[in-house]
């Protein structure tokens, strides 16, 4: 994306945390044409309209969805099985999010706490990492770890547990691009990025995020202090005022 576009004109700005939870799909990658071609698929196969599936979905797990669309369907063996078949199926319409490999690399250069904070399962996010090469955390919430979806709290409090951080919910970063998981990750007691990769401006800022940038072309990991928190800079976020 164009830093210049109208808006996006804050100067750079650091901050500093003491760990990362990051969103995966439209946060790392971009899979908007493979989901839609998997809920087509998946209509088909259980004799919905996929259009009506497609609005229901987004940013929300698929057990939930079938739970609405097709109650008889929402069991995790399905969900993961189902899921699972996404990256095979269709890994050539996924691309990276502009910046997320760059960002990711850079906080495992300097041993940065980081999960990824999913509505998607298991198979479906290690799939994902796998077909396009990208890092694995050592820690991973997904669809199957939590009661609730976003814009429940209650994935970014696991994630929180995970870095040993939920004292210190304040001092870590959620990066998300759906409404949802930004209010989920505020509601969680946590600083967050709004991505405009999904969404359009107007939602992201409905959300409430503490700062919205394009992309992960605008944030950089810059620093490692003595305390051991790592500073990151924001270039060219949206001025809202």
């Amino acid at each position: 994306m164009e830093s210049s576009q109208p808006g996006f004109t804050q100067p750079a700005q650091r901050a500093s945390f003491a760990g990362f939870l990051l969103d995966m799909d439209g946060t790392i990658i971009d899979s908007t044409t493979a989901i839609v071609k998997h809920w087509h698929t998946v209509g088909k196969e259980i004799g919905m309209d996929p259009e009506e599936i497609l609005q229901t979905s987004h940013g929300r797990r698929s057990i939930d969805v079938f739970k609405i669309i097709a109650p008889h369907k929402a069991n995790w063996d399905y969900v993961r099985e189902v899921e699972a078949r996404l990256p095979v199926l269709y890994g050539d319409d996924a691309t990276e999010v502009p910046g997320a490999r760059n960002f990711i690399d850079s906080l495992i250069a300097r041993a940065a706490p980081w999960a990824i904070v999913t509505s998607g399962t298991e198979p479906l996010v290690l799939g994902w990492l796998k077909r396009l090469e990208l890092a694995v955390p050592e820690h991973l919430v997904t669809a199957e770890s939590v009661e609730e979806g976003k814009p429940s709290p209650m994935c970014y409090q696991e994630g929180l547990d995970k870095l040993c951080l939920r004292r210190r919910a304040s001092e870590v970063l959620v990066l998300e691009d759906a409404p949802a998981g930004i209010r989920a990750g505020k509601a969680a007691g946590c600083r967050v990025i709004g991505l405009v990769t999904s969404h359009n401006v107007e939602q992201i800022v409905a959300a409430g995020p503490d700062w919205i940038v394009r992309d992960l072309e605008s944030v950089r990991v810059v620093d490692q202090l003595e305390n051991g928190l790592v500073t990151i800079e924001i270039a060219n976020a949206l001025a809202t005022s």
